[in-house]
């Protein structure tokens, strides 16, 4: 692209804030600003808010949307919710006008709401497509639109070409269709969604729960953070209908705010998010932490321990809810006759001795929930939905049910509340359950590394990293590797997929190497996991391959 011709180009067909931006932009800004379109890809777009091309603003959001409405036609619908970040409000808003003025009917969420609600109300209304405002866990600059497939799953790679090339076909200026949603509004070309819809969504949730008739304490005492995002609402509630009462929110973190003014880093996964709602536990004494990202699709937790409160990762949450669903259904006469787990490839792989534990299958997946939400699909089309007992992803993502295809902090916060309470009345922690899990199936150590290659080279150089990996390594960190697994020709029926896990086995650990570019920002990511006889054995395991993979990264 033609970064300097673009940017006239924009400075002589915009307005506003926009073309204010441009008017201070420098040489350097304008062609990061313009050296590319943000790229459109199953993730939707998502990138940091400004004027340009490869920015967050209404004229990329509204091109978009109108490569979307051609690839589904007039007579189509579309759902839409956005979440609490900057501009989400108005870009769904600019969306739904597109979408209007091209004969496809929109439903639209009346106010903020989590990102698997728009999963949920695609299928309930039936809906060609949905669309969710949101950039998930980054940083305030950022927003991004999530595309999502009348099955309720987020796009398939097919899906996301073509849409793209009707994108790419597309004027920027010349060719989008448009109306104001207030005239949308007035004559029922855009239409509120009734909150019937959400009630059905929370009921689902609810029905989620495994006690099958076990008594539990649920006066236990939580602190909920929703993290300036969207979780508030959704999570108490259904958290107090099912008996929860004694919750305590977060203040400075309750209401929604785009800026996440005390967390820089919305998400549950990082210890500075959760440092509020600690406080706010050494203060109440509370039992147990939940914490939502913006589009509440994540949840983090900690516990009270004998050393304080510990945070538990997302690998730990997993396979604890793995073993207390599989524990209660086999113990109720509630497993399925072909029970199936799903975990992503980069996902603890301790979670399939459990699995197999309980005679459960276990499925895994690319990287991405949406991968999990397909094999719900496939399930469902074989007629074997109720066989899903659960899926999770070391990023924080859960579900228990079919009602949507992507990851739910609603379901995962009351699941997690339910498992909680579910130990404390039997005088048992979370801390003291999953070593046992370690005692049984042997600790295992599981970490993720990001690597940032910013600006238009450091795309470039991520790719001749990936190419140098994909030749192969012999070692790593002084363990032989013993299997590859390359995933970019696509492998065990999955997707063509730039990602590559190595198995390692030593005298006394194994495990494995899993290294991938992030396909929404400029990094490459690394996941070790390693299994050994004890906590110290596999962490002096795990520093050495990031020693050396750091190496090799440089």
């Amino acid at each position: 692209m033609d970064y300097r011709a673009e940017y006239e180009r924009w400075l002589k067909n915009t307005s506003g804030d926009v073309l204010e931006e441009l008017q201070q932009m420098d040489d350097k800004a304008a062609e990061d600003a313009f050296y590319r379109d943000l790229a459109f890809g199953t993730g939707g777009l998502r990138g940091t808010l400004g004027a340009g091309t490869n920015r967050m603003n209404d004229y990329v959001v509204a091109k978009a949307s109108q490569g979307l409405a051609d690839f589904l036609g007039s007579g189509a619908s579309v759902v839409i919710g956005y979440d609490s970040r900057i501009r989400s409000n108005t870009f769904a808003k600019v969306a739904a006008g597109v979408f209007a003025a091209n004969g496809i009917t929109v439903h639209i969420w009346r106010e903020l709401l989590p990102v698997p609600t728009v999963s949920f109300a695609v299928r309930a209304l039936k809906a060609s497509a949905g669309v969710m405002i949101t950039a998930s866990h980054n940083p305030a600059k950022y927003n991004g639109y999530k595309v999502y497939g009348p099955d309720g799953c987020q796009i398939t790679t097919e899906a996301a070409a073509a849409i793209l090339q009707k994108i790419n076909a597309l004027d920027l200026f010349a060719d989008v269709k448009a109306v104001a949603f207030e005239a949308g509004i007035a004559d029922g070309r855009i239409r509120y969604i009734h909150p019937e819809v959400l009630d059905a969504f929370l009921a689902e949730v609810k029905a989620q729960s495994v006690l099958f008739g076990d008594e539990i304490d649920r006066d236990v005492a939580i602190v909920y953070s929703p993290l300036n995002g969207t979780g508030l609402k959704p999570v108490t509630r259904s958290l107090a209908e099912s008996g929860f009462t004694n919750i305590t929110v977060v203040e400075e973190q309750r209401d929604p705010d785009g800026n996440f003014p005390t967390c820089p880093y919305p998400n549950p996964e990082i210890r500075e998010a959760m440092e509020l709602g600690l406080r706010d536990c050494e203060k109440t004494g509370a039992d147990l932490l939940l914490a939502t990202d913006p589009d509440c699709d994540r949840c983090g937790i900690a516990v009270k321990s004998a050393d304080g409160y510990q945070l538990l990762s997302g690998n730990e949450v997993g396979l604890l809810l793995l073993d207390y669903i599989c524990s209660q259904r086999t113990k109720h006469h509630q497993m399925p006759a072909r029970p199936v787990f799903v975990k992503t490839i980069v996902t603890m792989d301790l979670a399939e001795k459990i699995a197999a534990h309980y005679g459960v299958e276990t499925v895994n997946v690319l990287t991405g929930f949406k991968f999990i939400g397909e094999v719900i699909g496939r399930l469902e089309k074989e007629g074997r939905a109720q066989d899903y007992i659960c899926g999770f992803e070391e990023s924080y993502g859960y579900l228990t049910g079919t009602y949507v295809r992507d990851k739910d902090a609603v379901n995962a916060a009351f699941m997690i509340c339910e498992m909680f309470a579910f130990y404390k009345t039997r005088g048992i922690s979370l801390p003291e359950k999953l070593e046992e899990l370690y005692r049984l199936y042997g600790y295992c150590r599981n970490t993720l590394h990001s690597y940032e290659f910013p600006g238009s080279s450091g795309m470039e150089k991520m790719k001749a990293i990936m190419k140098v990996f994909h030749v192969g390594l012999d070692t790593v960190g002084g363990e032989k590797i013993i299997r590859t697994e390359d995933y970019l020709p696509g492998l065990n029926g999955l997707p063509a997929s730039d990602v590559l896990k190595f198995f390692f086995r030593g005298e006394k650990e194994n495990g494995s190497v899993v290294i991938r570019p992030s396909g929404t920002e400029p990094k490459l990511k690394t996941y070790i996991s390693v299994t050994a006889a004890d906590r110290a054995s596999a962490e002096k395991v795990e520093a050495a391959i990031r020693a050396d993979l750091e190496k090799k990264l440089s």
